[in-house]
């Protein structure tokens, strides 16, 4: 004979902010979606394409679009490589109140207190340092990036000099 199995009813259960077993999915999937067959569609490319181009069937693409399946980060990273735009991309035109779903709004999660970074006085933010590094990165000889580094330690060092 089968054991009933009480159900506690005192506190609701947090959820993931999915809402599919309510019937519709997370409005923030859901426009990541439609940006996704915007894009593919002024492409000229079929859910099949698409779905070969980054291994998928046009099935799991054709959920993606629908915002019935969430797209990972490395799966949409795929995507927008593959539809040649920024991820931003997909998030652009967002309305406040499709913003507002999402899942750690809908779970109730208050903001976390994080501190204030002020990027202008971080030198890793700032342009130069970027085209610095990546240029950096282009050397082929590691000699000749072990000198250069040393170079710039050494210039750092002297310090107290100005344009």
């Amino acid at each position: 004979m089968a054991k009933a199995t009480k159900r506690k009813t005192s506190t609701p259960r947090k959820t993931s902010g999915r809402m599919a077993s309510k019937g519709f999915y997370n409005p923030i999937d859901v426009h990541v979606g439609q940006r996704i067959r915007v894009r593919r569609t002024l492409l000229g490319l079929s859910q099949s394409m698409l779905g070969d181009a980054i291994g998928l069937t046009f099935q799991q693409v054709q959920k993606y679009e629908r915002g019935a399946n969430r797209v990972s980060s490395s799966r949409l990273f795929d995507i927008a490589s593959t539809l040649d735009v920024p991820i931003s991309y997909f998030y652009e035109e967002m309305s406040t109140t499709t913003s507002s779903q999402s899942p750690a709004v809908l779970m109730g999660v208050a903001e976390a207190d994080l501190p204030e970074i002020d990027a202008s006085d971080n030198p890793m933010t700032r342009r130069e340092t970027i085209e610095l590094v990546r240029a950096f990165h282009k050397i082929q000889s590691a000699t000749a990036r072990q000198q250069l580094s040393k170079l710039v330690k050494a210039l750092s060092r002297v310090g107290g000099e100005t344009d």
